[in-house]
């Protein structure tokens, strides 16, 4: 069997829409005729299982401390989609220690055989467990919205990726633009002083225009790909998963687990 590719969808700053993406990528590549399995990487404020309104028995935070079976801990929501989720209000599970962390890593490359494509929905920010799990990925997709602050928290956790743990591929995601010529513009401006600063070439992946179906979507607890298939932003996240499938023969062996990444 291949190798599962690991995506890590990421990002500086909260609220850029950023765990919306990852459920609808997960559908659009499900639908694609991927296994896909999404886990919610925010470990200590999971969200995954709240947009999707699904009912968890068991989390990642069972399986390492209770020693819970990964494969039954993963929740069918598709034929070709599953989910890991995360604990919710255990702020220690986003700082977890070495040992742990390594456990963990086994766990996920465990769980993520049958699957061609592995999306790690990260925390926002530069916390421990966010840059371990950029580490561990083939691929970091970086999401991002014309906010001035959201672009400044990209570069910092793009530069901490970069210059310590030599991190290199990188994907950004325009989310919630008003146009392509809004999403190129503020593109270039982060590509520009990558470049500069950090001689890092970033690359597009694509854009997701702001979408009254995006929030009708969230409020009733749903993809809204599913929910809505022909609206703008369900058109706009189906191109991005097609060149996700078209990206994969160009992408790097995934890392070897380390334990010893540690926030800067």
């Amino acid at each position: 069997m291949a190798e599962s590719i690991f995506w890590c969808i990421t990002s500086g700053k909260g609220g850029v829409g950023k765990t919306c993406l990852a459920v609808n990528l997960a559908f659009a590549l499900a639908r694609l005729d991927k296994r896909v399995l999404l886990v919610d990487g925010d470990l200590g404020l999971a969200n995954v299982d709240v947009l999707l309104g699904l009912e968890v028995r068991a989390t990642v935070r069972d399986i390492l401390d209770q020693g819970a079976d990964p494969s039954k801990t993963v929740i069918p929501v598709h034929p070709n989609l599953g989910v890991l989720p995360a604990s919710s209000g255990v702020p220690e599970m986003a700082n977890l220690g070495p040992e742990d962390q390594a456990v963990l890593g086994e766990m996920l490359k465990s769980v993520a055989a049958p699957f061609d494509h592995v999306l790690v929905d990260t925390a926002a920010g530069l916390s421990q467990a966010v840059l371990w799990f950029n580490t561990l990925s083939h691929c970091s997709l970086v999401v991002v919205t014309p906010d001035p602050t959201a672009l400044t928290d990209a570069y910092a956790l793009i530069k901490v990726l970069a210059r310590h743990y030599q991190h290199d591929q990188f994907q950004v995601i325009l989310n919630s633009v008003q146009g392509e010529q809004e999403a190129s513009k503020t593109f270039e401006t982060l590509a520009q002083a990558a470049r500069k600063f950090l001689n890092l070439r970033l690359d597009y992946l694509g854009s997701v225009p702001a979408d009254p179906a995006v929030k009708k979507a969230l409020r009733a607890q749903v993809s809204f790909l599913e929910q809505f298939p022909q609206a703008k932003a369900s058109l706009a996240v189906k191109i991005i998963a097609d060149r996700m499938v078209r990206l994969v023969q160009h992408l790097p062996s995934a890392r070897a687990i380390n334990p010893e990444v540690h926030a800067i």
